[in-house]
């Protein structure tokens, strides 16, 4: 089934200037990209977009890092997407990581893991409404 899934390039492999290594990843294992946006979250778009983690122990330095840089949204699309997206990305945790996936490449630790992606179809609905306000 085709699928949308909401991308994001976090603010360390931003800063890093790793955008076109993943977004030519992307491209390279069959993402159509339909949109896509420069932005820098503020507190309160993190609070939305990780309402999730809030009360979490993570939760602040999450959200100090996400409001540390600039971000890049794509939304993306191919045959089961947020599968693929999902073993494209690798791992959250540094030694889980496959070698060749995204986290593996540019990842600087757990919360600094380069990049995010939606983990459902539900996910991906509401955080591409909260991103893209569609």
């Amino acid at each position: 089934m085709i699928e949308q899934s909401l991308f994001l390039i976090k603010p360390n492999a931003v800063m890093q200037g790793h955008v076109g290594q993943i977004i030519s990843m992307l491209e390279d294992h069959g993402f159509s990209i339909l949109k896509m946006k420069l932005f820098r979250f503020d507190e309160e778009l993190a609070r939305i977009f990780y309402a999730e983690h809030i009360g979490k122990d993570f939760f602040p330095r999450l959200q100090s890092f996400m409001c540390s840089g600039n971000t890049v949204a794509l939304l993306l699309e191919r045959e089961s997407a947020i599968q693929h997206l999902r073993e494209l990305n690798g791992d959250v945790s540094p030694e889980k990581r496959k070698p060749g996936t995204i986290r593996a490449l540019y990842g600087n630790g757990i919360t600094e893991n380069g990049v995010h992606s939606s983990d459902s179809l539900a996910s991906a609905k509401r955080e591409t409404k909260v991103i893209f306000g569609v």
